[in-house]
Parts: C-alpha cells; sequence; structure tokens
C-alpha cells in the first residue's frame, strides 16, 4: 500500500467542554467559525504502519481551495497523545482560522500501531501526513504550511530538510540542541529513552538538533521561532541558538521570546496564537514574498 494513503474517516464532535472555554475566549465572529469546524478521527497508511490522526476542515465556500497545515503535536507516549480535548484547542482552532489542519499521532501510541519513537520513525509518519493532506481535493497544494510543538517542533524542522513545500513554519518550545545538555536535563533524559543501545549516541541526538544544521533547513520555508522565557523543560537558550544559527545562514525567520509564559506558551497564549496566526496568514494564505534577509536598510 502507499504511504499517505487515507484508510478510514469518522466525524466526531468537538467536546462540549471546548465549546464553553472557546464562547468564554473567542470573540463572536471567532467563536463562530470555531464551532463551524469540522473534526474527524482518520487512519492512513504510514511505513507499513495504520497510523491515527485527526483531521479538521473549516467553515468555506463549496468548491473553493483551502490552504492547509500539518500540526506536529508534542508529548510522549499516551500522556501526550491527542485527545478530542486537545486536538479540538490547537488543530480545531487553527483550522476556524480557515485552514485544512492535519495532526498524525505518530506510531505507537494515540491508537496507532508500532513502537514509538522520538526524531525517528515518527518524522516518516508526520511526512506521510503530508501526502495524505497533498491528496485532499479540497487543498490548494501550493499553500501549505507547519507548526510544530515541543517534539513536534524538532520534529518539524527535521521535515524542513526534506521538502520544500511549505511555505511558512511555526514551532515553539522546540529542542533544538541536545549536544550541550547535561546529563539530568529533562529533554535529554526523554530523547534517550528512544534511541536504540546499540545507535552512535552522538549523531542520534546531532539529528534532533537543527541549531548544529540550519544551513540544511528549507531557505524558502519562513520560520517564526516562539519560546516561552520561563520554560522549564526545554530551556531557551534553544530558540536563542536556533536564531543565532538561522541568522547566520540567512535563513528567512524571526524569534520571539514570551516572558511570563512556560514551556506550552501558557501566560502568553492568546499573543503567541495572533502571532502564529499573521505569520501564516502572511506567508501561507495570502502567498506574501519571502522577507529580505542580510544587512540592509539604514
Amino acid at each position: 500500500m502507499t504511504n499517505g494513503t487515507l484508510l478510514d474517516s469518522r466525524p466526531i464532535e468537538i467536546p462540549i467542554s471546548s465549546l464553553a472555554m472557546a464562547r468564554r475566549t473567542l470573540r463572536n465572529d471567532d467563536f463562530s467559525r470555531y464551532a463551524a469546524v469540522q473534526m474527524h478521527e482518520i487512519t492512513y497508511w504510514s511505513e507499513g504502519l495504520r497510523i491515527k490522526a485527526f483531521l479538521c476542515l473549516p467553515p468555506a465556500e463549496q468548491y473553493e481551495l483551502l490552504p492547509g497545515l500539518i500540526f506536529n503535536a508534542g508529548g510522549t507516549g499516551e500522556r501526550g497523545a491527542l485527545s478530542p480535548l486537545t486536538a479540538a484547542a490547537t488543530v480545531a482552532l487553527y483550522a476556524s482560522w480557515g485552514y485544512v489542519v492535519l495532526a498524525s499521532q505518530y506510531r505507537g501510541r494515540g491508537g496507532s500501531e508500532g513502537t514509538e519513537e522520538w526524531g525517528a520513525g515518527d518524522v516518516d509518519d508526520a511526512m506521510n501526513a503530508l501526502l495524505v493532506m497533498m491528496s485532499l481535493p479540497y487543498v490548494d497544494t501550493e499553500r501549505l504550511g507547519i507548526i510544530g510543538g515541543s517534539r513536534g517542533g524538532m520534529m518539524a524542522l527535521q521535515m524542513l530538510t526534506r521538502t520544500s513545500i511549505f511555505k511558512a513554519a511555526v514551532v515553539f518550545g522546540a529542542p533544538t540542541d541536545f549536544t550541550t545538555l547535561t546529563e539530568d536535563s529533562y529533554i535529554l533524559t526523554t530523547a534517550r529513552r528512544f534511541i536504540p543501545s546499540s545507535a552512535n549516541l552522538g549523531e542520534e541526538l546531532a539529528k534532533r538538533s537543527a541549531a548544529l544544521y540550519a544551513d540544511k533547513l528549507c531557505k524558502t520555508t519562513p520560520l517564526l521561532v516562539q519560546h516561552g522565557s520561563g520554560d522549564r523543560r526545554v530551556d531557551v537558550t534553544h530558540a536563542y541558538k536556533l536564531g543565532m544559527a538561522l541568522q547566520k545562514t540567512l535563513h528567512p525567520y524571526k524569534l520571539i521570546i514570551y516572558d511570563n509564559a512556560d514551556h506550552v506558551l501558557a501566560g502568553r497564549r492568546e499573543e503567541s496564537n495572533a502571532d502564529t496566526r499573521y505569520w501564516l496568514d502572511m506567508y501561507v494564505k495570502h502567498r506574501a514574498p519571502l522577507p529580505r534577509v542580510g544587512p540592509h536598510g539604514a
């Protein structure tokens, strides 16, 4: 069977608790669009495995081609897998902005077959979710973007070395350099759990450290890097390291550090969502030209 084949799709309701929270936090017109989002649980084929995912469609005019987003969620194990509740808070929210959004559960969690990996086969699953997205007849394949949080941000950066199709990318709370972490680092300890003992640890950690290979990231994909100054899981220096590497390689990017924000940008969620939406709308939905890079101006 071909990677990216859609095997099954079933509609699900946005949880009532999610609608209640959205009603309190969104403006009336934004809430109306959110409440009209169509959520689906899907299954697709990836490297011989049946992988689960969430697919959300915005309210749209018939026959209109829609921009698409891949969302790479973070987290590890079943506790980190997307649920209808957490998918409603992310995937459905992004869909309410006018995008078709697909979020893979990756292998080994959330009902997917296989054994969980972390920066290896799971990246293949996310790449094959992109193939699913591109096969949908209502998606404009010339307007695709990607969002990744934490582990999902690390994966999104890996994907930017493998495809040039994304018109914009956003990562938040993403680890970008595993090679200088102390042995008791939370994110290093987590990563090492999924690296085979027979593998070369240094090489495997380098594969997951985008700050070391920023020159390999697709330069036609403007990258928004977001991080919370109070992040206890992934230190904010990961964002600074990636930003410095992007600057040196003349990659189009923007770096935002949110004060009083944690690993998932709680404390600045409304602000960070607005920044994310602006970035995606500009480069994905409206196909703005790439920003100038390198020294220029006064």
